[in-house]
């Protein structure tokens, strides 16, 4: 990767969270919303960005209020927003996220069509597809076309190029026509990622065993890949490369919302591979990324909604130091 900068394109939907004020009540029940921006690629971006790293986001969003505001706060966020295009005849999508009591969420969906679902490969920005050193993406923008297409056609052009490729495929059951086309297109770009980010949820429902153990994990290694990890909530994170592995223990922290979370773990974690990419091969280095991008986890979880939440460096090195 030498020579490529240190810029990570993050790849597929940005939309507007709409979050309950009051935590613990279904969405009938909650007496008001609070809009935020979300969409898990866009927040792996701002996550890099707010930690002083470089960032773009490629994607699409409706031609509306909603879509303009969100490519401002991309902007205003220091996210480079040259890759988003935008679509008049659809929508910016919406989700309603409950919270739960404990702070876990529950999804409702209004995408049907979104703008995100509508991006054609024509339209991709090739040009900052070829100067990513990292090409970040979920599994949401397999679930349709011409959006899969776009997916697909971004990580050819970024992988020739020479970008390492990263994958978290953030599940969201709501949104696929079954369990079992979800698992099939989730794995079926499984094998061309050089990092992959897993949830123990997620661990669960792709290899169908509900355990965490090394033997299981196994299951979903490929001998292509550079590290895969396996993140435990508060219990921090599992870490497998071809010649280590180990875990990290989190930081303990009073959880609000973990809305973005996981986002902040993975744009922290990429920030620190682009800055040294020899932390893939040496254990030390890696550890001390992990625990840094824990850290950068645990802090969005303290706080309501996923970019409003993402920690500045300054915030992430007092946590580990207080620690």
């Amino acid at each position: 990767m030498a020579g490529r900068g240190e810029l990570v394109v993050s790849f597929g939907e940005m939309l507007i969270d709409f979050v309950p004020t009051l935590a613990g009540v279904s969405l009938a029940e909650a007496p008001a919303f609070v809009k935020a921006p979300g969409g898990a690629p866009a927040n792996v971006a701002i996550a890099v960005a707010r930690l002083g790293g470089k960032a773009a986001f490629a994607g699409k969003l409706g031609d509306d209020e909603f879509g303009r505001m969100l490519a401002a706060i991309l902007r205003e966020n220091g996210v480079d927003d040259s890759a988003v295009v935008f679509d008049a005849g659809a929508r910016t999508a919406l989700a309603f996220v409950t919270l739960r009591a404990d702070g876990e969420r529950e999804f409702m969906f209004y995408r049907n069509p979104s703008a995100d679902m509508l991006l054609t490969a024509d339209e991709l920005n090739v040009d900052l597809l070829k100067r990513a050193a990292v090409f970040h993406y979920g599994s949401i923008s397999l679930i349709a076309e011409p959006c899969r297409s776009a997916h697909l056609r971004a990580m050819e052009v970024a992988k020739e190029a020479g970008a390492l490729l990263s994958y978290d495929p953030n599940l969201r059951e709501a949104l696929w026509p079954s369990r079992e086309e979800a698992r099939t297109k989730i794995l079926s770009i499984w094998d061309q990622a050089d990092i992959v980010k897993v949830s123990e949820v997620e661990l669960e429902f792709l290899t169908g065993i509900n355990s965490v153990e090394d033997d299981v994990v196994m299951k979903l290694w490929r001998p292509t890949f550079k590290l895969l990890l396996v993140t435990l909530g508060d219990q921090g994170c599992k870490y497998y490369t071809t010649d280590f592995r180990g875990s990290v223990p989190s930081y303990k922290v009073e959880q609000v919302d973990t809305t973005g979370a996981g986002d902040a773990f993975v744009g922290s974690l990429l920030k620190k591979i682009v800055q040294d990419p020899s932390s893939l091969q040496d254990q030390k280095k890696l550890e001390e990324a992990i625990k840094f991008a824990n850290a950068c986890g645990a802090i969005t979880a303290t706080k309501k909604g996923a970019i409003p939440s993402l920690p500045t460096e300054t915030e992430v090195l007092r946590l580990m130091e207080n620690a």
